[in-house]
């Protein structure tokens, strides 16, 4: 056994990926292409076991994403069981218990997150200092359909995507007319995600 899970195993904490290279390589590829073609579903074939409550597909986005440049902000889902050690021990990102002072989000009840005005939406010169939210949810297939519309998308496409709180669309209407400026979001249920980048509209 190497030290490295030698060092997990005594600390009780979940392995991260088994090839930290390709895993966050073919991670990235396909969050990639889910930022490019919103709306359109990616899949993961990461077999990531993460500490409860966090499902693979958000565990794999956060190992891939996250590292000691990035501070992250949980929800209280996620700070309540054991993922700040697995996430400060796999990416040695700093964790922040203010929204705005977040690069990334990590939120693991969807129906309880903070207002979207709450996280930074980047400065007029650097518009990329914004928040990154990773919003895990029940099902990216069963909610109420949304309209989105946008770059990368041909025309329009429905999304229906479940366990949003009530308003949440508004507010996303809010925070696109802030364009160039404004959070993005990465939905996440198992292993599949769906990229909404602050440049699409979404109509209910």
């Amino acid at each position: 056994m190497s030290e490295h899970a030698t060092t997990m195993e005594a600390a009780g904490l979940k392995p991260g990926f088994a090839d930290p290279v390709f895993e966050a390589q073919t991670t990235f590829r396909t969050l990639l292409n889910a930022l490019a073609y919103a709306g359109r579903p990616g899949m993961l074939s990461t077999r990531l076991d993460p500490p409860h409550p966090l499902g693979p597909a958000s565990a794999a986005v956060a190992l891939t994403l996250f590292d000691f440049e990035t501070p992250v902000w949980l929800d209280a889902a996620a700070a309540a069981g054991g993922v700040p050690d697995y996430l400060r021990f796999h990416t040695g990102a700093p964790l922040v218990a203010e929204e705005g002072r977040a690069r990334f989000a990590l939120i693991a009840d969807a129906m309880q997150m903070p207002p979207l005005d709450r996280f930074a939406i980047g400065e007029d010169r650097y518009p990329d200092r914004s928040a990154t939210l990773i919003v895990q949810v029940p099902s990216l297939a069963a909610g109420p359909a949304v309209t989105w519309r946008g770059p990368g998308i041909d025309g329009a496409r429905a999304v229906s995507i479940a366990g949003l709180p009530e308003g949440f669309w508004t507010q996303w209407a809010d925070n696109h007319a802030l364009y160039p400026l404004g959070v993005d979001i990465i939905f996440t249920a198992g292993q599949a995600l769906i990229g909404l980048p602050r440049g699409i509209e979404a109509e209910g």
